[in-house]
């Protein structure tokens, strides 16, 4: 496979020349460098090979040979790095992805928000209450969710957890995928207690029949087990925003010739940081793993195209996706000239839709929600643009979780502003709970049945 090689001018600390948006500001400067020194001796996460694997699946995703799947939790948090917890969240996304298989006819690139995913950037850097005023809180991986001055300032041995909590993080969830927990023979054990009570559960029991159906026939036909259905490959990702943990976190690989970053297999520019001239485009475009861009609604055909040639200027297949978040209001307008663009200067990318960031309110009593409808809406119109445009929608980007929480408003259980107060647990942005993200795995199914989707 080829690989990036970096330019001579570049380097895991070039982007400390730039403008570096979302950084916080650390009061002990020697400790953070200590802290750093000592994560750089620190074994990978993730291995050069399994970043060059998903970068190949990635382009078949773009081919429209596959279907990305990337989905979890908006931010992480330390104390929720425990057994019940990840497992929950890994099966929703075993879950959505066992509907889009049957229903796509195509295999599912899956990838998780998590081993990693604890940094969040802020629309303000401080927080007021009353007469007080604090730094905001940036995730688990920067300060504390407590509003005192001791837990919002940003302490950098908060950088060894977050280390620590990514590699037991990604350990356990390898032994679910490799380890039987996702046979296909057993779609059952994927179930959550809650889900069997959803308005949705026959739809999903009638897949899981007809999956099994179909797995007893051709195992009878082979006289004998069909390899390859006890595991499936899985994949982290997170938003590379904490520039100082990314940096030391990349390591030159020999045998591949080219820089990776080791914490994660698939790293994302966040929209508040895609500024072509400054720090983070700077670090992204020196990497040899599979990247992505998240594009908004400010977002100009001239810069990103002025973007994909700086992230991808080998202009291979696989290496870069383009993840939409537009709004439901926007994106029939703001998207075909974004794709026309692209289409012109014949860039390689896939192109992934996250209909949920650019669809966020508060509510009258003072909730931030997302509406399941107008999530649905935005996704909806995604495909047909592409549709349209001739190109093709390749992958879907959720905030989700697996516990039973009450923070988006509808669904097939209609859930409504009165009802968020139950069980509204998300300290950052609101996540679709299991039924609310199967039923969006459901809805795509019905756009490909019904020719909505390319």
């Amino acid at each position: 496979m080829p690989t990036h090689t970096a330019t001579p001018t570049w380097t895991p600390a070039s982007w400390r020349d730039r403008t570096a948006r979302q950084q916080p500001e650390y009061p002990d400067s020697a400790e953070l460098a200590s802290v750093l020194k000592h994560i750089a001796k620190l074994p990978p996460l993730v291995t050069s090979w399994e970043a060059n694997e998903l970068r190949t699946l990635l382009a078949e995703a773009a081919h429209g040979r596959r279907f990305l799947l990337q989905g979890g939790d908006c931010a992480e948090r330390f104390d929720e790095c425990a057994a019940d917890i990840l497992s929950n969240r890994f099966k929703v996304l075993l879950q959505m992805s066992l509907v889009l298989v049957y229903g796509l006819n195509k295999p599912i690139v899956r990838v998780g928000r998590l081993a990693g995913q604890f940094a969040k950037p802020r629309s303000s850097s401080t927080e007021t209450r009353g007469d007080t005023t604090l730094p905001s809180y940036r995730g688990d991986i920067i300060n504390g969710i407590g509003f005192s001055a001791e837990s919002r300032t940003p302490d950098p041995q908060r950088l060894h957890t977050a280390y620590n909590h990514s590699a037991s993080t990604l350990n356990f969830v390898r032994a679910l995928s490799e380890g039987g927990f996702a046979d296909l023979n057993h779609p059952e054990h994927w179930q959550l207690d809650f889900v069997k009570h959803s308005p949705l559960a026959d739809e999903y029991e009638a897949i899981v029949r007809s999956i099994r159906e179909s797995l007893n026939f051709t195992q009878t036909v082979a006289e004998g087990p069909i390899p390859g259905l006890r595991s499936v490959s899985f994949y982290t990702s997170h938003e590379a925003l904490l520039l100082p943990y990314e940096e030391v976190m990349t390591r030159y690989v020999e045998h591949q010739e080219g820089y990776y970053n080791l914490g994660t297999h698939f790293p994302w520019i966040g929209k508040r940081t895609g500024h072509p001239d400054e720090a983070h485009v700077e670090y992204m475009r020196g990497l040899s793993n599979p990247v992505a861009l998240k594009v908004g609604p400010d977002m100009t055909p001239s810069m990103l195209t002025g973007l994909i040639n700086r992230l991808n200027p080998d202009n291979e297949w696989g290496k870069l996706t383009l993840i939409t978040r537009m709004g439901a209001q926007g994106v029939g307008d703001l998207l075909p000239r974004l794709i026309r663009a692209v289409e012109a200067q014949g860039a390689h990318v896939l192109w992934c839709c996250d209909p949920m960031h650019g669809n966020t309110e508060r509510t009258t009593n003072g909730y931030k929600t997302r509406r399941f409808r107008i999530i649905l809406s935005e996704l909806e119109q995604t495909f047909a643009i592409h549709k349209a445009e001739g190109t093709h929608l390749g992958g879907v980007h959720f905030e989700l979780t697996g516990e039973n929480v009450t923070e988006c408003i509808g669904g097939a259980r209609g859930l409504t502003e009165n009802d968020l107060a139950e069980a509204y647990t998300s300290h950052v942005d609101p996540r679709l709970n299991v039924e609310q993200a199967l039923e969006m795995a459901l809805s795509i199914v019905r756009l490909y049945r019904n020719g909505a989707a390319r």
